[in-house]
C-alpha cells in the first residue's frame, strides 16, 4: 500500500477494500451504510477526526496525509474487515435522522424505520393535544424514544427493555441529549413495569424467524441476540405484546410497530387485525399502525 496518500485516494482506496471484501462474501453493510463507499468516508473521516460532512473534495484537505496516518486508517478498515464488527460498534457512534446516538455491543445498532415515520410525521393524524404519554417498548439504546421526546416537546416517555446492558447505553444518550426530565428507563419483559397508560407506544421488538437468524451475515450475530430473535416464525414477543398492550393504552392510543420483511408471518399470526401500513425508505410493509380498537377486536380473537 502506499506510504502516504490524499484523503480523496486513501477513502477510495478504503472502499475498494471494503467493496471487495463485501463482493467475497467476508463483509456485509447494514448498521449506518449500505456500501462501500459511504462507509469508507464514515470510517475514514472519524478515524481522521475530521467532520463527518467534510467536503473531499476540497483542495484544503487533499494534500498528501502523513504517512503514520495512512498506515493507522489503513490498518483501521483491516480490523473492520477481520472482526466483522459493524462499524458503529468500532466507532461507538450510529445516526438516525441526523441525530447521533452513543452505541456500543451492549446493545443492538440503531435503524429502525419508526425513525422515519416520526421525523415525517406520519403518525400525527392519529396523535392530538391529549398526546402527552408515549412508551417505546424495546428501547435499545433509547434511539426511537429520544426522537419521540424531540419531536414533541409537550411528551415524557417512558423506555423499557428486558436488557440491563442495554438501558445502561439508553441512558448514556438521555443524559447526552438532556431528557433526563422528559425520559425515564426501567428493566421489563414486555410491557410488565409499564408506567400506567400511555397514548403512543413505539416498538421495533425481535421480530426475526429463526431460518433467518441461522442465516445472518456477522455483523449482525455481533449484535445482542436478544433483541434480535423472535422465536419460530418471529412473533413471539408480538404475541404476548399485544395481548398485553391494550390494558396499557389509552382509548384513543395508537401503537407503532416494526416487523421487518415479516409481513406474511405477521398476517398469518394475526388475520384479523385492521392494520394501517406506513410508507418507509424500505416500502410499505415492514412499518404498521394498530389503534387500541383494532388490538382488541383483532389481536384477541386468534
Amino acid at each position: 500500500m502506499n506510504p502516504s496518500l490524499t484523503l480523496s485516494a486513501l477513502i477510495a482506496q478504503s472502499a475498494q477494500q471494503l467493496d471487495a471484501a463485501h463482493s467475497a462474501g467476508n463483509l456485509s453493510f447494514g448498521h449506518g451504510t449500505t456500501n462501500a463507499a459511504d462507509e469508507a468516508a464514515w470510517l475514514v473521516l472519524w478515524k481522521l477526526g475530521l467532520p463527518l460532512d467534510t467536503d473531499v473534495s476540497d483542495e484544503a484537505h487533499n494534500l498528501e496525509l502523513p504517512a503514520t496516518q495512512v498506515a493507522s486508517v489503513q490498518a483501521f478498515i483491516e480490523h473492520r474487515i477481520a472482526s466483522r464488527k459493524p462499524a458503529a460498534y468500532l466507532t461507538q457512534e450510529a445516526w438516525l435522522q441526523g441525530v447521533s446516538f452513543y452505541i456500543d455491543e451492549r446493545a443492538i445498532v440503531p435503524r429502525s424505520l419508526i425513525a422515519e415515520v416520526l421525523a415525517e410525521g406520519s403518525i400525527d393524524p392519529w396523535l392530538d393535544l391529549n398526546t402527552t404519554r408515549v412508551l417505546d417498548l424495546c428501547t435499545g439504546n433509547g434511539s426511537l424514544g429520544i426522537l419521540a421526546a424531540l419531536a414533541y416537546p409537550d411528551i415524557t416517555v417512558q423506555g423499557l427493555d428486558l436488557s440491563k446492558d442495554a438501558l445502561a447505553v439508553a441512558q448514556i444518550n438521555i443524559e447526552r441529549h438532556g431528557l433526563e426530565g422528559r425520559m425515564t428507563l426501567a428493566e421489563s419483559d414486555g410491557l410488565a413495569k409499564a408506567d400506567g397508560v400511555f397514548d403512543l407506544i413505539l416498538c421495533n421488538p425481535p421480530y426475526v424467524n429463526a431460518q433467518s437468524m441461522s442465516e445472518l451475515p456477522a455483523e449482525f450475530k455481533a449484535e445482542p441476540a436478544l433483541a434480535l430473535a423472535g422465536g419460530d416464525d418471529g412473533m413471539d414477543f408480538i404475541r404476548q405484546m399485544l395481548r398485553d398492550a391494550p390494558a396499557h393504552m389509552s382509548e384513543h392510543a395508537v401503537l407503532v410497530l416494526e416487523i421487518g420483511h415479516e409481513r406474511d408471518y405477521f398476517e398469518a399470526a394475526f388475520p384479523n387485525l385492521d392494520v394501517v401500513w406506513l410508507s418507509t425508505s424500505a416500502g410499505d410493509d415492514q412499518v404498521l399502525l394498530l389503534t387500541r380498537q383494532a388490538i382488541v377486536e383483532g389481536a384477541n380473537t386468534q
